[in-house]
């Protein structure tokens, strides 16, 4: 599986990523996938190209079938920020991979938002990834300007 023709982002990201000044969600999945952590101002010190192409790489849960996001990240680090991410052990189990319970913390963000939580049948139809990036956006207790968008354009929400 070769890199996606054009960057992955989500309807909802295309705003609040300010033209990759801010992390998208495909590289925050491919960077827990790997268990690499970078700092938004590392992010920023990267050329927009290079942010764009980080953005084209898969957002597959196996990490066999990509394993080159981490190589390039590595590269493009020392070359235009002489740094290198932080290493971490990524979740074994995430609770998004999860298909037969919604995670506490996405029911959470929907109650903070007025919104229905998906229930444990249409959590299991959504895709990895977008489990994944609802997952993502519910980690705090606050609640997240980006999750009622993100429900809305997974279908969810009413």
């Amino acid at each position: 599986m070769g890199l996606n023709e054009a960057p992955l982002l989500f309807n909802f990201e295309v705003e609040s990523s300010e033209n990759f000044t801010f992390i998208p969600m495909s590289v925050r999945f491919n960077l827990d996938r790997f268990g690499l952590r970078i700092t938004l101002a590392q992010w920023q010190m990267l050329p927009l190209e290079d942010r764009k192409l980080l953005a084209r790489f898969p957002v597959d849960d196996d990490t066999e079938i990509e394993p080159n996001f981490d190589h390039a990240l590595f590269e493009m680090l020392r070359t235009h920020a002489n740094v290198e991410p932080e290493w971490f052990t990524p979740e074994e189990a995430p609770l998004w991979r999860r298909t037969d319970s919604v995670p506490e913390g996405v029911t959470h963000q929907a109650g903070l938002a007025g919104l229905t939580a998906p229930s444990v049948a249409r959590w299991a139809e959504l895709d990895p990834f977008k489990r994944y990036v609802l997952a993502k956006l519910s980690r705090k207790p606050e609640a997240n300007h980006d999750f009622v968008p993100a429900m809305k354009e997974f279908g969810g929400g009413a």
